[in-house]
């Protein structure tokens, strides 16, 4: 007895579906983030020194904003 197998996108008669990775929004890097706010990136190390700044996430040793919360964030902002 033999089984189909599929070897990629584009298959003739392939028996599954392709499945894709789910692609995760990106993040901003604190270049990215300072440029958006219009402050230096060493402004933003310190608002996160101080817990005062959009919040941030350490990912490996990179710090990363999600644009969702740096733009909430400049919401409350008085």
């Amino acid at each position: 007895m033999t089984t189909p197998t599929t070897t990629g996108v584009g298959d003739e008669g392939s028996t599954s579906a392709v499945t894709r990775p789910h692609k995760a929004p990106s993040l901003w890097s604190v270049k990215d983030t300072a440029a958006f706010l219009g402050v230096p990136a060493k402004t933003l190390y310190q608002w996160r020194y101080l817990e005062v700044g959009p919040p941030s996430h350490r990912i490996g040793r990179h710090l990363r904003y999600d644009p969702a919360e740096v733009r909430a964030w400049v919401l409350r902002q008085p």
